[in-house]
């Protein structure tokens, strides 16, 4: 809500070599602006980059899917920010699902519009673009995605259901909600 006019950069990171990049991309840009890092301290104990990616490569804003290839058998196209990546990527490579493409934002503020447009559209025979969050539908991103990128009317949402609180407080609880956005993910 407070970034407007590309006043500041906001991003949720899914790997180390990419937050590595974001922050030489900050430091070595000739002007200063805030970045706003939402990723949980989590993924950097538990994702790993190899090392090429530190040593090759810059800043991705988005991170496409690797793997349902080829581009013509993906029917439905998923995006997400963020840890919800990990356990969409679970189930579908568990099921083997190349219908189902997963694409990572990376970057929120200023959103990558263009990029995001030149990816989808790889995927000729795409039937439903979801927006997935474990968040509740009234919290996390799909607002800001709403007000940023509303002119794709093909949009939906996939996250746990309007609440006060962001969490349920209860691990077990958690889990199954999270194991529930997930099916309903890949099965809508």
């Amino acid at each position: 809500q407070l970034s407007a006019e590309y006043n500041m950069i906001v991003a949720n990171i899914t790997t180390p070599a990419n937050f590595f990049h974001l922050l030489r991309r900050q430091v070595t840009w000739g002007f200063r602006k805030p970045c706003v890092v939402m990723s949980p301290k989590s993924l950097l104990r538990t994702v790993i980059s190899p090392l090429k990616d530190f040593t090759h490569g810059k800043f991705k804003e988005l991170i496409e899917d690797d793997y349902a290839k080829p581009y013509n058998k993906v029917e439905k196209v998923l995006m997400c920010t963020g840890k919800v990546y990990f356990d969409l990527l679970e189930k579908q490579e568990q099921d083997k699902r190349k219908d189902v493409a997963i694409i990572r934002i990376e970057q929120l503020h200023p959103f990558p519009e263009n990029q995001l447009e030149k990816v989808l559209a790889k995927y000729k025979n795409m039937k439903k673009l979801i927006w997935v969050q474990e968040e509740p539908v009234n919290m996390g991103y799909w607002t800001f995605l709403l007000r940023t990128y509303y002119k794709r009317k093909d949009l939906e949402i996939v996250a746990r259901k309007p609440s006060a609180s962001p969490a349920t407080g209860f691990p077990k609880m958690h889990k199954e909600e999270q194991q529930k956005i997930v099916n309903a993910a890949f099965n809508r």
